[in-house]
């Protein structure tokens, strides 16, 4: 490669991580600015707040970027006093495990049954799949409402939780996956005595902890801002619902701690994303690659 070469795809190089970054920079904006908001106090938010409506359509509302006196008003009056976020934060945080749970058990299996195993009827399984990874919430609402319905689950927790146990989208990302373990692996195991279970145990889930990382990653993401869901599956029932449907409503009139509720919200799936950064990259990429 010649120095020409090499100097043009630096500057490509180059210009392409500025323009990245600087997308980048604008996508977190609005969450710096929600946890720097969430340190003013409640009367200096309640006032800025307040001048939405007396801003025109041509001006911007001015972005503060720094309080007039350092406070932890917001979270003290969220966690301590009124803890009607909290409330709802806790059912988002049992709501997202219960789900997380089921999936990790059942999700895995399923991609492990038509990876590894020829049966009857396997193809024609794995396209219903796909067929319903492609349908909307909207399409599948009813039967699920139905189903609920039959078994006296409606407007209960299970109502919830047990319809995001079976996740077409991240059974078939697993699966993509696993079709690519060589079968040495699984024939090394059988001479050693390994049955079916401890195959997909000890050697399947290890070979596949990067796509399951990643697609952990995902359905975090899924049960933690699901709105659609509870609306319909507890419409009946709304003390039950999460802090996704009803945040809005709790902060309808100016209260001076949303800021420091949405950055409560806003943690976990920051912690999470970037606990499983890695997997998330290297699982999609690996799975588009095989």
């Amino acid at each position: 490669m010649t120095a020409v070469s090499r100097g043009k795809r630096k500057k490509r190089y180059l210009t392409t991580r500025a323009f990245l970054t600087l997308i980048a920079l604008l996508m977190l904006l609005p969450v710096a600015l929600t946890v720097i908001y969430s340190f003013f106090s409640q009367e200096e938010i309640k006032a800025y707040l307040a001048a939405r409506g007396s801003v025109s359509e041509e001006k911007w509302m001015r972005i503060l970027l720094s309080p007039d006196m350092f406070s932890i008003g917001q979270y003290w009056q969220v966690l301590i006093r009124d803890t009607a976020i909290l409330q709802r934060f806790m059912l988002s945080v049992m709501y997202t495990v219960c789900i997380l749970l089921g999936q990790a058990v059942i999700v895995p299996s399923l991609a492990y049954a038509l990876s590894a195993f020829r049966f009857r009827g396997r193809d024609a399984l794995f396209f219903l799949l796909i067929m319903l990874m492609l349908l909307p919430f909207q399409v599948t609402m009813v039967p699920n409402v139905l189903m609920l319905r039959t078994f006296n689950l409606l407007d209960t927790v299970w109502a919830v939780i047990l319809p995001q146990w079976f996740m077409p989208f991240y059974v078939f990302l697993i699966r993509q996956y696993m079709v690519s373990v060589p079968r040495e692996l699984y024939d090394a195991g059988q001479l050693d005595g390994c049955g079916t279970v401890r195959c997909y145990l000890h050697i399947v889930l290890p070979v596949c902890r990067p796509v399951i990382g990643a697609a952990l990653a995902l359905s975090f993401a899924d049960a933690w801002n699901m709105v659609e869901q509870p609306m319909t599956f507890l419409s009946h029932r709304e003390e039950m619902q999460p802090l996704s449907v009803v945040f809005n409503r709790l902060i309808e009139k100016p209260t001076g701690i949303e800021f420091a509720g949405a950055a409560l919200y806003i943690l976990p799936a920051f912690f999470i994303y970037l606990f499983f950064l890695d997997d998330i990259v290297s699982g999609i990429q690996l799975t588009e690659l095989k």
